[in-house]
């Protein structure tokens, strides 16, 4: 008898008592949602994970116009004012071809009186591109971010941060109001949830936008995200020489302009585009990670100088660091599901075993005229086991959609990211028909073992 045959004839069989068989599936359906579900949790729980460190600010790197030294030539600690008109619209777009650089957001900032109705909040003002949400990993309280379309038509939309919109609209709905900020209107689009303080009472509008409004056609900073933390030494490395070549900044005839000029402290330097350091001609930009800000801030120079010159050191560790929690996170989400899934999987197999010897028993002079005809002990062994792994993918198949079913729940009432694999679904599908082989197994060799005139007999 072929598997075919055996299976349609399988189908029949299970369909004469549908309560029954229900009942049976009812373990593996339950088996194959957990699968599903805690998978669908584990990913979750590791993109959001990858996410809060994204969002502390591992991987960013922060380029900004202008070059100020400090401390002295030779330390070369250099920290970016934003005030020179040295970054370009160009400069941004050429960064996100460098290998290894996942968003990038042109910059350009302000602090301004925002006034809407009555309500007045003096704070800054932060002109992003459409990436920069991406970078910080925002999640939205209202509306959305900007579109491509705004970017270029110089839109006037904002975003709120969350305090900034309380501040201007208390708990009323800011979208689609109107916020004024130094005599242009501007209607609020969106408000972001973002709990970084400094963002929380900061006002986002398009770049172009801000440059329109201050009357510059410059950028003050570009922020660039890293895919790998581990490589923002040597990303910064790879902006750092494509802005120069950019810049013309290793040209022999930019050699001779160099105009060295005190700064109004003293042991200050205030080194201008051009200023010569005895190693040639300068940046006129500065590039910093997020890790070297916050690592140098508050230091005396000559400590600065020691821990940027360990940085790369520091971004190994970062990465180290990173992937031993992701490991771990996987880890343990990985034990949790085996656990709930093995124990639903087992319960559900010892149901389809059980029922399958009921059924040996139930049939077994059926078995006796099957056999009496000409019917081989394999040909019953095969219809038997068609039938165990049947009832297995019957109920791998209803699993899977309830498996769906649950992470939609998980993610609808808890608020907990779920993400389901296609990988997952196989996993799921492909235990389903195990199990309904393993523990079909026994039912059929003994239902392949009966003697055809003992099994005639039977009442």
């Amino acid at each position: 008898m072929s598997l075919l045959v055996g299976f349609r004839v399988a189908i029949s069989a299970l369909g004469r008592n549908k309560m029954r068989t229900l009942l049976t599936m009812l373990g593996i359906i339950i088996g194959v949602a957990a699968v599903i579900a805690m998978v669908a949790v584990g990913q979750g729980a590791q993109a959001a994970v990858e996410s809060e460190v994204r969002s502390a600010g591992a991987n960013l790197i922060f380029v900004s116009a202008g070059n100020y030294t400090r401390g002295g030539e030779s330390m070369n600690i250099a920290s970016g004012l934003g005030a020179a008109n040295t970054l370009t619209v160009a400069d941004a777009d050429a960064l996100a071809r460098i290998q290894g650089v996942q968003y990038r957001s042109a910059g350009v900032s302000d602090r301004a009186l925002a006034a809407a109705g009555d309500q007045t909040f003096f704070t800054v003002i932060q002109g992003i591109d459409t990436q920069w949400p991406l970078i910080y990993s925002w999640d939205w309280v209202r509306g959305a971010g900007f579109t491509p379309a705004d970017i270029g038509g110089h839109v006037p939309a904002a975003v709120l941060g969350r305090t900034a919109a309380g501040r201007l609209f208390g708990t009323s709905d800011p979208i689609g109001q109107t916020v004024m900020i130094r005599n242009r209107a501007f209607r609020v689009v969106g408000v972001t949830g973002t709990t970084t303080d400094d963002q929380a009472e900061t006002i986002f509008v398009p770049f172009t936008t801000l440059q329109d409004v201050l009357s510059v056609h410059s950028l003050q900073t570009i922020t660039v995200a890293a895919t790998e933390a581990g490589d923002t030494s040597q990303i910064s490395a790879a902006i750092r020489k494509l802005l120069r070549a950019r810049h013309h900044l290793d040209d022999p005839a930019a050699a001779t302009a160099v105009v060295p000029t005190q700064g109004a402290r003293a042991g200050s330097n205030l080194m201008m585009p051009g200023a010569s350091t005895g190693l040639g001609v300068p940046d006129d930009f500065t590039v910093k990670t997020q890790a070297a800000r916050a690592l140098t801030k508050g230091l005396y120079t000559s400590v600065a100088a020691f821990a940027l010159a360990n940085l790369p050191k520091l971004d190994e560790v970062t990465r180290q660091e990173m992937t031993s929690t992701l490991d771990r996170a996987g880890t343990t989400m990985t034990a949790l599901l085996g656990g709930i899934a093995a124990v639903s999987l087992i319960v559900g197999g010892i149901g389809i075993m059980n029922i399958m010897l009921v059924s040996v028993r139930e049939r077994t002079r059926e078995i006796g005229i099957r056999m009496a005809v000409g019917a081989h002990a394999r040909d019953v062994m095969l219809q038997f086991l068609a039938e165990s792994v049947t009832l297995s993918l019957i109920g791998g198949l209803l699993g899977i959609g309830l498996g769906f079913a649950a992470s939609h729940g998980i993610t609808s009432m808890l608020e907990w990211p779920t993400a389901v694999s296609a990988r997952a679904v196989l996993l799921a599908f492909a235990i389903a028909g195990a199990v309904g082989v393993f523990f079909g197994y026994y039912p059929a060799i003994k239902a392949s073992r009966l003697d055809p005139i003992d099994a005639l007999r039977y009442e």
